[in-house]
């Protein structure tokens, strides 16, 4: 049996995505001395709050047909199953964040961590996408990814910045 998820739950999931990253970038800044360097992170936390609005905005746009479940579901437990998903594979908060994070971390290794991170959202959105056929709103996955690609893109300009910096 094939399982396809539509677009609301895919959106549900790229919220509770960007609500791992806001936390993510919140607990990194408080390992952070430099006051700098933790506005820089909770700069961060903030865009993915601004994403999270968005990928709001693009479920509450949802019609009807692509709201509707693909699969008998009385349970909620495909959307379960979809945010554990999403918390496991991106933006795991639920591992002790100290474990990661020590505190020591330099701004770049920070950087370099949520790079990877946002890089690994993006390649679960288009793994998703294969799953959302287009008649339940598999396009809107694009908007997703495409606001994930600018993500990467600002965390890499903030990088070279910052390695420029210190040249």
């Amino acid at each position: 049996m094939s399982l396809d998820f539509n677009a609301d739950e895919i959106l549900e999931m790229a919220q509770q995505i960007e609500r791992n990253g806001f936390h993510f970038y919140r607990q990194a800044a408080k390992g952070v001395k430099n006051p700098g360097s933790a506005e820089l992170l909770l700069n961060l936390a903030a865009m993915e709050e601004v994403h999270e609005k968005i990928f709001t905005r693009m479920r509450a746009e949802l019609t009807e047909a692509e709201k509707k479940k693909k699969i008998f579901d009385p349970d909620d437990e495909n959307t379960s199953y979809l945010k554990a998903w999403a918390d496991v594979h991106v933006f795991n908060v639920q591992a002790d964040p100290a474990e990661k994070l020590t505190g020591k971390e330099k701004v770049e290794d920070i950087l370099r961590m949520a790079i990877g991170l946002e890089k690994d959202s993006i390649v679960f959105y288009l793994g998703m996408k294969e799953m959302v056929p287009e008649r339940l709103g598999g396009s809107r996955i694009d908007g997703i990814i495409r606001e994930e690609m600018r993500h990467v893109n600002d965390l890499s300009r903030e990088f070279e910045t910052l390695r420029h910096q210190q040249l």
